[in-house]
């Protein structure tokens, strides 16, 4: 197997990316499922496969379903963040099966935030330095 080469890598970002992205035209809401090992021990494995079954029964087309490593915030695992374009990412915590459902349903579908299980809301910025 050949070597990677740094260009090689930036080439794969690129793909990734473009392919996770939110644009017109195309995917509008994606939601993240955070699966860090504090996030599987606390049952995201449940939450992806719930949020998937959504998915698939809505027939939507323009939802992306993804997952991410650790948020840092173990004790409010299970993490989700629902990002729709042009709006603020929510991220929700102590997700369940349950709960995940009525997210997809009331927030990504009709834009209805869960209030009750909104743990932030915006996205995170690097900090300047002084």
């Amino acid at each position: 197997m050949a070597k990677l080469k740094i260009g090689d890598l930036a080439k794969i970002k690129e793909q990734v990316t473009a392919s996770t992205s939110l644009r017109e035209g195309g995917a509008n809401i994606k939601i993240t499922v955070h699966m860090g090992t504090c996030g599987i021990a606390s049952g995201a494995r449940t939450v992806l496969n719930a949020v998937m079954d959504e998915l698939e029964k809505s027939g939507r087309k323009d939802i992306i379903i993804t997952t991410s490593g650790c948020m840092g915030l173990c004790s409010a695992e299970p993490l989700v963040t629902v990002e729709k374009i042009n709006e603020e990412p929510i991220k929700y915590s102590y997700v369940d099966d349950a709960k995940m459902r009525q997210i997809f349903h009331r927030h990504a579908l009709e834009g209805e935030v869960q209030s009750q299980w909104v743990l932030a809301k915006g996205a995170e910025t690097p900090l300047e330095k002084p």
